[in-house]
């Protein structure tokens, strides 16, 4: 079983609310839905009531016990790395231009022939 399926398992568990365990987890609530949806196929049985008040199955109830242990056994989750100081770099754009001097033709213009 997937360890992200079961953290978001227990985040709802607690809550009570998909809305308030989504923004919990800080992941949109349709990814929470489709996870807690994919559990209940994996097991095989439902562990969540979405009629009127969310609650948990007595199915759910003995599940939760498991899932909490496995969460305590598996490692803890890799932290994403930190993003770099500084902004997004500019494309190079060759050597330029040559400045522009005054009195001089500019250097990037052809002189108009008579």
């Amino acid at each position: 079983m997937n360890i992200t399926l079961l953290r978001r398992f227990v985040a709802v568990a607690e809550e009570l609310h998909f809305p308030r365990a989504a923004e919990a987890l800080g992941i949109p609530l349709a990814s929470l839905y489709s996870s807690i949806e994919k559990l209940e196929t994996e097991i095989g049985q439902p562990l969540v009531t979405r009629h009127g008040e969310t609650r948990l199955t007595k199915v759910g109830t003995l599940f939760l016990e498991e899932a909490r242990r496995e969460i305590a056994a598996a490692p803890p989750p890799a932290e994403k790395p930190a993003a770099k100081a500084g902004g997004k770099a500019k494309a190079s754009k060759g050597k330029g231009r040559a400045p522009i001097v005054k009195g001089q033709p500019k250097p990037y213009k052809k002189r108009q022939g008579r």
